[in-house]
């Protein structure tokens, strides 16, 4: 009975680890301006975060993400492929300044499929 009483707390206690590592929080969505233009067009973004910050970065054009990496990556951060349509970028502590990156995303919308090229310009305060 002793057995299965130690059995049984430790099954609890693996439960609640697991519960605690899925429930951290992640990072908010970014805080956009400017607009993606159609599929097979280059477009710029402008993301404003705090020293040390972090955000998601989802991919808003119209229809389906097919594909994407990091074509440039960032200087003062470290920028993050969550998902094809999902980037994290994460801003180094202490630095106050701009960044950019860029993100290379291949998709299909309801009017033109393709290509794109995602400038981010991120501003850290």
């Amino acid at each position: 009975m002793q057995l299965s009483k130690v059995a049984a707390l430790a099954l609890i206690v693996d439960c609640l680890s697991i519960l605690s590592v899925s429930s951290a929080q992640a990072a908010p969505e970014c805080s956009v301006s400017g607009t993606l233009t159609d599929w097979g067009e280059n477009s710029t973004a402008d993301i404003d975060l705090t020293s040390g910050g972090s955000c998601q970065f989802p991919i808003r054009m119209r229809g389906t993400v097919s594909g994407s990496d990091i074509s440039q990556k960032p200087s003062h951060g470290k920028l993050k492929r969550l998902n094809p349509s999902t980037f994290e970028y994460k801003a180094k502590a202490k630095y106050k300044g701009s960044d950019s990156f860029a993100i290379k995303a291949t998709g299909q919308g309801p009017t033109a499929s393709g290509t794109s090229v995602i400038t981010v310009h991120a501003t850290m305060k």
